[in-house]
């Protein structure tokens, strides 16, 4: 099953079309199904390609980019430009997020994970299948709630669901498990342990509150790694 964000590219400006290909390339969850130069032929060919979504430069010749937005039957667009003057037009056709360029592989993830939000049933698997204790196991990805290293064996892990019970799974390591989840859902906190973002009560610099209750009564607490600090606190805010 594909679950890859397929994506379409304009910029007139080649070097910019080709380093933003370049970006897009390097992110798992997209597929670029086309990159195009100009908007005269990138309208000509949208009728006949399937995407998701589109990355539109707006400052073009001819057609520019907000323009070439509102033919697009509302499909989700991130508008990249380097002119801060086109943002409200930019929202005023439902853009999904507004990027000054130079782009950056960072601010990128970021507007893709915004899409993401807005088609999370047709563009992320509903299940994963993963090696347990128990054998081959179909797991329901909304259910998961927290998953930590294994107390006795730290090449397993433990999965807790949103009813308190739990899976051993065998043999996978954190990046792995990184791959196969929706990176706009879960977010490594430390060394040991991924969080659902839907879990996330509460937090500090250095602690997360969950929403989770464990077996005394209090909310679960996990410790925010400053190796990983960065990156939660981008995922949560988006």
């Amino acid at each position: 099953m594909n679950t890859k964000l397929k994506c379409l590219i304009l910029d007139d400006e080649l070097p910019g079309l080709t380093y933003l290909k370049m970006l897009c390339e390097q992110l798992t969850e997209l597929e670029v199904v086309k990159a195009f130069n100009s908007s005269e032929l990138f309208v000509k060919e949208i009728p006949n390609l399937t995407f998701d979504f589109c990355i539109l430069d707006i400052e073009m010749p001819k057609m520019n980019g907000i323009e070439v937005a509102k033919l697009l039957n509302n499909k989700p667009v991130i508008f990249t430009t380097a002119y801060k003057e086109y943002a409200v037009d930019a929202f005023e056709v439902n853009a999904v997020d507004y990027v000054l360029k130079p782009v950056k592989l960072e601010r990128l993830q970021q507007a893709i994970a915004k899409v993401m939000l807005i088609k999370p049933t047709s563009l992320t698997p509903k299940t994963v299948q993963l090696n347990s204790e128990k054998g081959k196991a179909i797991i329901p990805i909304d259910k998961i709630r927290y998953i930590v290293t294994s107390e006795t064996d730290s090449r397993d892990k433990t999965i807790w669901f949103e009813d308190l019970s739990s899976l051993k799974i065998k043999n996978i390591s954190f990046e792995k498990l990184q791959e196969i989840l929706p990176r706009n859902r879960f977010i490594r906190v430390n060394k040991k342990e991924i969080i659902s973002l839907q879990s996330i009560l509460s937090f500090s610099s250095e602690e997360i509150i969950t929403n989770i209750v464990i077996t005394n009564g209090k909310n679960l607490r996990i410790s925010l790694s400053e190796t990983y600090k960065d990156e939660f606190i981008k995922q949560v805010k988006i």
